[in-house]
């Protein structure tokens, strides 16, 4: 070649696509670790905004992705039937708990399960409006990112039939208080003013939250606050839709983020990791709305049985390694070595997580609380530089991200730690310059 492939990728494929934080080039894969064009390993502490759950080279996810090629390169859902798809659905209507009549949707990302939830809902309903919380982050199509409520989606246009309220934050109490009966003030402000001035109850079709919230900084909210929303929502006839696109199959120590509430949503968003690296997304919920209008949220290359395959396999993998287990496991051993090793640091105002999924919050210092924003893209360019992938997100971008594929064990976690302690160590010495991450800004 003459040219490499980072300027190729420059000249080429479109910014548009494009969240670049390192010019990483993913060559190959092996379990939990990644390789450039020049054959380094790095570990990954983001396993691709969470989606590559199993890592990069499961041999059976593999093997059920070849075999069903061999059958037919394309069999979708439109207009035929196929077998892994009747069996995905059967799969997952039985994961997921609850004794209401469930049915699966399938799509092709988490994007387009959030928006055919919204469209199919609000048409069974007949009720006009949605409410979302703060933070949330539910796709990148039009109407998603009006249901969304990320302030890096805020130039979107639509949602005006979305009413948004606070996320209930331990560490940054939405109501400058200092977290005491956070949840009842959350869900307070909705049922005792919003419900009472702007927006009617009887005109809500549903609320759609994350157990955890994940891209508003990997929020872990109280223990009650999932149970009291379930509560609220059965008050007042609305239908709760839990999004666990990015927090759910085993990243949290269960097998769904919102079983550590103990309730029973109407609606399971899924995506990210179900495909096991294939475009695959589903919703797992009530066969009233699903089924409420024949035709009205399709695809023409939703539910091939390629993706469907992948799917099945995924979810016996996660059985077989014992993947729930080991997440809750793991994520304690995780969680605390970055208290250990990372809260020496002024700059960390909080280290906060549920299994395989953290953050850890960046400050100008602790008292004060204010976001440092200019950190975050220096020290996950470090890490990158010493071995290590990673992201940051949240609110205000001072978040760094910490979501591994759930097969890396115990080794590769202190390692990966071992090496953020240092890129923060090396950041604060000044070993990277604004003028090098200057292209690659991420948020």
């Amino acid at each position: 070649m003459s040219r490499n492939l980072v300027e190729r990728d420059a000249q080429y494929v479109a910014d548009a696509i494009k969240l670049r934080y390192t010019p990483f080039v993913a060559a190959r894969g092996e379990g939990p670790f990644l390789y450039d064009e020049l054959d380094r390993r790095f570990i990954d502490f983001g396993a691709g905004w969470a989606a590559a759950g199993l890592g990069y080279s499961n041999e059976r996810v593999k093997r059920a992705v070849a075999a069903q090629m061999d059958k037919a390169t394309m069999s979708g859902l439109l207009s035929s039937i196929n077998e892994p798809a009747v069996a995905l659905a059967e799969r997952l209507v039985s994961l997921v708990p609850g004794d209401i009549e469930k049915k699966a949707w399938f799509g092709l990302a988490g994007s387009d399960a959030a928006e055919a939830t919204q469209r199919m809902i609000l048409r069974a309903t007949g009720r006009p409006r949605i409410v979302s919380f703060v933070g949330g982050w539910h796709g990148t199509t039009d109407a998603t990112m009006g249901l969304s409520a990320h302030p890096s989606l805020g130039a979107s246009i639509g949602g005006a039939h979305v009413t948004r309220i606070p996320y209930p934050n331990p560490y940054r109490d939405p109501f400058a208080g200092d977290g005491t009966d956070l949840t009842d003030r959350c869900l307070g402000y909705l049922e005792n003013y919003l419900f009472k001035t702007i927006c009617p109850p009887e005109q809500v079709a549903a609320i759609f939250v994350e157990a955890v919230q994940s891209d508003g900084g990997d929020i872990v909210p109280p223990d009650d606050f999932i149970p009291k929303l379930r509560g609220l929502c059965d008050r007042h006839g609305i239908y709760l839709v839990l999004d666990e696109i990015k927090v759910g199959l085993g990243r949290t120590g269960e097998w769904f983020a919102f079983e550590h509430g103990g309730i029973e949503p109407d609606f399971v968003l899924l995506g990210k990791s179900l495909g096991g690296g294939l475009p695959l997304s589903a919703v797992v919920g009530r066969r009233e709305v699903l089924d409420f209008q024949t035709g009205s949220a399709f695809f023409t290359m939703a539910g091939n049985g390629n993706s469907c395959a992948a799917g099945l396999a995924v979810i016996d993998e996660i059985e077989r390694l014992d993947l729930v287990r080991k997440s809750a496991e793991n994520g304690s051993l995780l969680k605390q070595l970055l208290i250990d090793r990372l809260m020496e640091y002024d700059i960390v105002g909080d280290v906060r997580g549920k299994g395989m999924i953290c953050g850890i919050e960046l400050v100008e210092d602790r008292e004060s609380k204010e976001p440092d924003t200019a950190l975050p893209a220096k020290i996950v360019y470090r890490a990158w530089e010493l071995g290590l992938i990673l992201y940051y997100a949240g609110n205000w971008g001072n978040v760094l991200e910490i979501t591994p594929p759930l097969v890396i064990d115990r080794e590769g976690i202190e390692q990966g730690v071992e090496i953020l302690d240092r890129s923060i160590a090396d950041v604060l010495d000044g070993a990277v310059t604004n003028e090098t991450i200057a292209a690659y800004a991420g948020w």
